[in-house]
């Protein structure tokens, strides 16, 4: 089994490599300014937020954040979307694109992620970014880190994703961004070249936040959205200040035209007069404690919250699951619904022991779906948080069917996946 793992892994890294050559021969010819974003939660968000300031002077890497999807992208292609016979069309379309299709703009902003070993460093020692933008640090995709901390590479599954993702901060040529929070990025972060800047809470003067709306007093002015954003944000709102004051450019502080990354915090109308607040692209427990505060902070009354398990946590699943129902005891929500089996066995005891909140498990999605329909009376708030197609729940909660469109895996191939669960 050990010796098919690493067959796999292998050629994986062959394949990145494979594709990171020929695209290199469009980006050497395209010759941008690379600002590099990373972090275990937020880069899409962090991206996004760029966008609102650069406009049409920068390429993003929207869809594409991996080693095959940054190479793809720099070649104006999209990835397997389809049928696996697409691997065949890019293996040769590649190569062909690399020496015709440039870009032209003068910034390229791409978002990287860590979910495997080695991933970040492969583009970081291609790409090399002017700039690094590290955004947060968490135990995402954990699952993949475990057998470098069994071999002893690592003493723990943090250092190893911390150090993954420094691969980006060790290979910036001018400046770095952290979080000055995480001692694990202070501490990777140490012996480098490039400057290293550590945005704090300080940069966040007041912070309010409704169903509708939030504004954030910071440092260079108000920045005020037309969706609820957790306060955690203000960190990504921070790093975008120190980015704009190094490249010189004026910044943006109007965004309520900000449009909020599919699955993320999105405000939503329901049935009744539900408000939902659809955050089910995906779950850490860094992103849980985010929104979870978000919805907290909220003056309203009828607070709700759905929530599913936290996937791919590897060894520590029991634990943060266990740290999930912590977190939920000590919130002010009317009601909390769980969903999967990970929090009915590790997340539910937790709160019933606290015993102040009225919860109830599922783990079966339809379920969840009857019990809101049976109970929400049309005052209610309420978040939807984690797995288990709790996007689909929030689908069949909507007052305007089209706004699908905000909502996450609604390509065919997840709506087939859904449908294998009985989710039509």
């Amino acid at each position: 089994m050990k010796l098919v793992h690493n067959a796999k892994k292998a050629l994986y890294i062959f394949v990145a490599k494979y594709f990171r050559f020929w695209a290199n021969i469009s980006l050497r010819r395209w010759h941008p300014r690379i600002i590099a974003i990373t972090g275990s939660v937020g880069k899409t968000t962090m991206l996004h937020l760029t966008e609102t300031q650069f406009d049409h002077d920068a390429h993003y890497s929207h869809f594409a954040n991996s080693a095959f999807g940054v190479a793809f992208d720099i070649v104006g292609l999209r990835g397997v979307t389809t049928s696996k016979w697409r691997w065949l069309y890019l293996f040769i379309a590649v190569p062909v694109r690399s020496f015709f299709y440039t870009h032209t703009e003068d910034f390229y902003i791409v978002e990287i992620d860590g979910e495997r070993p080695r991933e970040t460093t492969l583009l970081a020692e291609w790409l090399k970014p002017e700039v690094t933008i590290w955004v947060s640090l968490g135990r995402s995709h954990a699952v993949y880190y475990d057998k470098l901390v069994a071999s002893g590479a690592f003493a723990n599954v943090d250092d190893a994703i911390a150090y993954e993702f420094a691969s980006l901060a060790r290979h910036a040529k001018k400046l770095v961004i952290i979080d000055g929070a995480s001692k694990l990025m202070q501490q990777q972060t140490e012996k480098i070249d490039a400057k290293v800047i550590a945005v704090s809470k300080s940069a966040l003067r007041a912070y309010h936040v409704r169903p509708e709306s939030t504004t954030f007093e910071m440092t260079s002015g108000d920045f005020t959205f037309h969706d609820p954003m957790p306060m955690e944000n203000y960190l990504q709102l921070a790093m975008l200040e120190e980015l704009m004051q190094y490249l010189g450019r004026d910044i943006t502080h109007d965004l309520r035209s900000f449009i909020v990354p599919v699955g993320r915090n999105h405000f939503l109308r329901g049935a009744h007069g539900v408000k939902l607040i659809d955050s089910t692209y995906n779950a850490h427990l860094i992103s849980m404690k985010s929104m979870v505060n978000m919805l907290s902070e909220m003056k309203i009354a009828h607070k709700w919250a759905v929530i599913g398990d936290m996937v791919e946590q590897g060894a520590s699943e029991a634990e943060e699951h266990t740290k999930l129902g912590e977190l939920l005891a000590d919130s002010d929500f009317e009601q909390i619904v769980l969903v999967g089996r990970r929090v009915t066995q590790y997340t539910l005891p937790v709160i019933e022991q606290d015993g102040r909140h009225t919860v109830v498990s599922f783990t079966k999605t339809q379920d969840a779906l009857d019990y809101l329909q049976q109970h929400l009376k049309g005052e209610e708030t309420v978040l939807f948080k984690g797995s288990q197609y709790l996007e689909w729940v929030v689908e069949k909660l909507l007052a305007d069917p089209t706004d699908t469109a905000f909502l996450a895996r609604q390509d065919k191939a997840a709506r087939k996946r859904r449908a294998t669960w009985g989710l039509n």
